[in-house]
């Protein structure tokens, strides 16, 4: 049965073109739905186990895209007027399932490589890092604030 998504998530499938010489997938255009405006384009990484999360952004929204591995990304709406509130969501994207998720602001997020490799995630924000005053609240992956647990075991390392 699908998940009720969070309010302001979109989740678009994307498409692989494939030939005898390979693949190519598009990340973002400016003519879908899930396209806000440009920040900048950055990717990140997380080893097998690894968890990196929670944070959220009070001003961007994320548009992540996991190119390679796997990766469990997890939402928790802690909005207090929203529609969704106490709600979690569970993507499990990458070359198995190559789609975007478009996460809105103040939605608490992470992400989990479920896969035997380093799996890496693109992401295309709305908005640039400020190195001065970056636009990033954060969480331990095990706080309490949030019903989830990640299954993280004692001594694995996260951020």
């Amino acid at each position: 049965m699908p998940q009720k998504l969070i309010d302001g998530v979109h989740v678009k499938q994307l498409r692989l073109n494939v030939d005898e010489r390979g693949f190519l997938m598009e990340i973002m255009r400016p003519d879908w739905e899930t396209y806000k405006k440009f920040g900048q384009a950055y990717v990140t990484s997380a080893y097998p186990g690894v968890v990196k999360g929670w944070h959220y952004h009070k001003k961007q929204f994320d548009n992540f895209v996991c190119v390679r591995g796997m990766m469990k990304v997890v939402l928790y709406d802690g909005r207090e007027n929203s529609p969704t509130k106490g709600v979690i969501n569970e993507f499990f994207i990458g070359e198995r399932n190559p789609v975007q998720v478009q996460i809105p602001p103040y939605v608490y997020h992470g992400f989990k490589c479920v896969g035997t490799e380093e799996a890496l995630i693109v992401n295309v924000p709305t908005e640039m890092y400020d190195y001065k005053e970056p636009d990033e609240y954060r969480l331990p992956p095990d706080t309490k604030e949030i019903p989830y647990d990640w299954g993280l075991a004692p001594g694995l390392k996260h951020g």
